[in-house]
């Protein structure tokens, strides 16, 4: 291997140009990650009236102190929930993260009942699946805080209603697949939300305020007739005494928490992986936080993505596959806090050999067993006749069977432009990598709103050739515009990020913590061993 050498002077104009307007991006990200928790807090007064614990106090409290916490799906539902984008709510009613518990890595997720009660919302139910999904495959411990209104009836739609129960299919495969699911009822879970409990292998409830029942009093009322109370119907004492819903009976939340911490110490969890065997891996030699400066905002400005790479891995030490063969298109291999891995990333858009060589690369790293790391920024494959004649299609296809078929860890991060099928080619989130984050300047999309423009005015001219006549240059400006905006609109990466095109947006300058996590849970993931169930745990 070699110690990169970089060319980037931090004092140079376009240096702080760069950095100057990533820093107004991530500005912009921060007062975001903020955004929820200003309007959640509002109520804590209402909480402390009834003797609870807000979301953030019941998270904080949950995970060990001082330990890393990943964020998931932090901007989803932003600019998606048909909202003005200052009212507009970043990660919807759910709080969903990767943190520790007692020393073991698990998933957790809790309602944020100080927004519209914890409702779930689109965007929040998306986030669940999604949770529950990475929860599998990673064979991590399932942690759910609930106090939630159910689902959100001002928007009903059946479909929402329908897919919603693959929220429940989830922890039935969670729990099959011998991953405990563990709920704290912390307050009320109504009619489908019920089931949030009832297939959850161990249950801790909250005295009082923890409740659970298929029909709440109004129900019940208008369905049968009958009138009961909430704590005849679904009380947290009730569970634990007569119906065998709740296993540990709580007096309040702090204590609720603990008792779901000694629930997952109790596992043994971390007895059924052993330790990595791996150095703990030095530092880069250039700052982290340059990369605010290396990387231009705008992607059709060009730049050498290893110096990115020299500002993520180990020592700033890494290994350059062909180099000189398909040179727009970078192969490396690295270690990053003590884990290794390959990375691909882009100094243009892919050519035949480049993605020849990404496809050889991976197959190389298949068998080596190597984690693959993608730093998306490309405007796609190359196009022209040369290009045509030299197998395009034919080595951009075997790129994609490439990424889409090898087994070993995919981790991909959205750092620039993302267009056409290089989308595809590099891992994008159709190709279901393990995870994949955004930087707040990436931009994704078939191609940029100017091309799609141009495109459909040089089709409509030549339609109006075809017919004899002369196009309507009138329309075909306000076609222009229409489109432009059409397509830059969408390709905005606080657009994709609120409508879950990704698990959540980072700082760029937090990559190195941030991958070394992911290295960290996916190595975790393939060494563990989870003992498997017939159909789940029956609760008795």
């Amino acid at each position: 291997m070699t110690v990169f050498k970089s060319r980037i002077s931090t004092s140079s104009d376009a240096f702080q140009h760069n950095r100057q307007a990533m820093l107004e991006l991530i500005a912009k990200l921060d007062e975001l990650n903020g955004r929820a928790a200003l309007i959640s807090e509002k109520r804590k007064p209402r909480f402390e009236a009834r003797g609870q614990l807000t979301p953030r106090e019941r998270l904080a409290r949950l995970i060990d102190p001082g330990m890393p916490w990943l964020t998931l799906g932090n901007l989803t539902g932003y600019l998606a929930d048909n909202q003005p984008e200052e009212r507009s709510l970043p990660g919807s009613t759910l709080i969903a993260g990767i943190g520790f518990i007692r020393g073991v890595r698990c998933m957790i997720i809790v309602d944020d009942s100080g927004i519209k009660g914890g409702a779930i919302l689109k965007a929040a139910g998306y986030k669940i699946l999604r949770a529950e999904q990475i929860a599998l495959e990673q064979k991590l411990p399932f942690v759910h805080l609930v106090e939630s209104a159910g689902g959100d009836l001002i928007n009903y739609t059946v479909e929402g209603f329908v897919r919603g129960g693959g929220v429940f299919a989830g922890q039935a495969k969670l729990s099959k697949a011998g991953i405990p699911v563990i709920t704290i009822l912390h307050g009320s879970s109504t009619a489908g939300g019920a089931y949030m409990p009832g297939m959850s292998d161990y249950v801790v409830a909250v005295k009082e305020n923890g409740k659970a029942f298929l029909a709440g009093p109004p129900l019940l009322k208008a369905a049968t007739g009958e009138i009961a109370t909430e704590a005849e119907l679904g009380g947290a004492e009730m569970h634990a005494e007569t119906s065998g819903l709740v296993e540990y009976l709580a007096e309040n939340d702090g204590e609720a928490v603990l008792m779901a911490r000694e629930v997952v110490d109790r596992l043994g969890w971390n007895t059924r992986c052993p330790k990595p065997e791996r150095p703990e891996g030095s530092p880069p030699l250039y700052d982290p936080d340059e990369i605010a400066g290396v990387v231009p905002v705008d992607y059709r400005i060009p730049y050498d993505v290893r110096e990115v790479v020299a500002r993520i891995v180990d020592g700033s030490d890494f290994a350059d596959f062909k180099p000189r063969y398909g040179a727009s298109t970078v192969c490396l291999q690295a270690n990053v806090m003590g884990y290794r891995c390959g990375l691909i990333g882009n100094n243009g858009p892919i050519d035949p050999a480049g993605a020849t060589k990404v496809a050889q690369f991976l197959q190389l790293m298949d068998q080596a067993d190597t984690p693959v790391v993608f730093l998306q920024n490309t405007t796609g494959y190359m196009v022209g006749t040369d290009y045509e004649r030299g197998g395009m299609i034919k080595h951009g296809s075997k790129m994609i069977q490439a990424v889409t078929n090898i087994e070993v860890p995919r981790l991909t991060f959205m750092i620039g432009a993302s267009f056409g099928a290089g989308n595809y080619g590099m891992c994008g989130q159709a190709f279901g990598p393990d995870f994949l984050y955004s930087w707040p300047n990436a931009a994704t999309g078939v191609m940029g709103g100017e091309q799609a423009a141009t495109v459909m005015s040089i089709v409509a001219e030549g339609q109006a050739k075809a017919a004899g006549t002369e196009p309507d240059r009138e329309a075909l400006k306000q076609q222009e515009a229409f489109l432009k905006e059409l397509f830059d609109g969408q390709s905005g990466a606080f657009y994709t990020s609120g409508h879950e095109i990704d698990d959540g947006m980072i700082d760029p300058r937090d990559t190195r913590k941030t991958l070394g996590f992911l290295l960290a849970t996916v190595w975790e993931a393939r060494h563990r061993e989870a003992r498997r169930n017939s159909f789940g745990i029956a609760r008795m």
